[in-house]
């Protein structure tokens, strides 16, 4: 698949989830979506790191800024929806790791998804406050010491991207950044309503339900600023 560039960075147009789940299934490799804030405050490192691998449209205007550029059919793809979609897909024939979120929420995560997909195997699973070198090392070598095919890391950009490279470079598995998820399918907190994520303003919900965001928002107005003016 032809790679779209927006604001530098290689991102894949997929026109449906399936299609995504097919190829990263056969390729191997990070899974990063790409959205509004990653495109604008990507380093040149994790710039590298996604154009060497698989990026997706995670938010709207990713997908308003492939379709601009030819990829009609690309859809959003949001990453806190693609990683139990591969679990369902998966959940008989690949086993899982889980890293991120706080011990009792990834512990929980993991009961519900036993729960859920009776039978699936979870290789292992850690929270993610990894506070030393030693502490990070020990996470890596369990990972290729157990060889799962799918892990799924939430501790938020780019810190997960960072720590899924040097997971890959000692056990080729397909990885995916996850951020919140966990906090997510817990139930933690609630995602925009339907229909306002069917408009494509699910970024916007975020600042709404969350106040201590704002100071964010300036990448989505620079983001949205470069889409309309060709600079992408």
């Amino acid at each position: 698949m032809e790679d779209i560039s927006v604001g530098g960075l290689a991102v894949k147009p997929f026109a449906s989830r399936e299609e995504l789940i097919e190829y990263a299934a056969e390729r191997g490799g990070i899974l990063v979506a790409v959205n509004a804030e990653k495109t604008v405050n990507a380093t040149e490192h994790l710039r590298r790191l996604i154009n060497a691998n698989i990026g997706y449209c995670d938010g709207a205007g990713a997908v308003k800024a492939v379709r601009r550029k030819g990829a009609a059919k690309a859809v959003r793809i949001p990453g806190c929806e693609l990683w139990l979609d591969i679990v369902a897909r998966h959940s008989k024939d690949k086993s899982f790791y889980l890293v991120g979120s706080r011990p009792e929420v990834v512990a929980g995560a993991v009961e519900k998804l036993r729960k859920e997909y009776p039978g699936i195997r979870i290789a292992g699973f850690r929270d993610g406050f990894i506070k030393t070198d030693e502490e990070r090392a020990a996470l890596i070598d369990d990972i290729a010491a157990k060889r799962p095919d799918v892990v799924f890391v939430a501790m938020g950009s780019p810190r997960q991207e960072y720590l899924m490279e040097e997971m890959l470079a000692r056990h080729k598995a397909l990885y995916q950044g996850l951020g919140g998820s966990f906090d997510l399918y817990m139930g933690l907190f609630r995602r925009a309503p339907r229909l306002v994520r069917a408009a494509g303003c699910e970024w916007l919900w975020r600042f709404v339900a969350q106040p201590s965001r704002i100071k964010r928002i300036t990448p989505y107005l620079r983001f949205a600023c470069r889409l309309y003016t060709g600079r992408l």
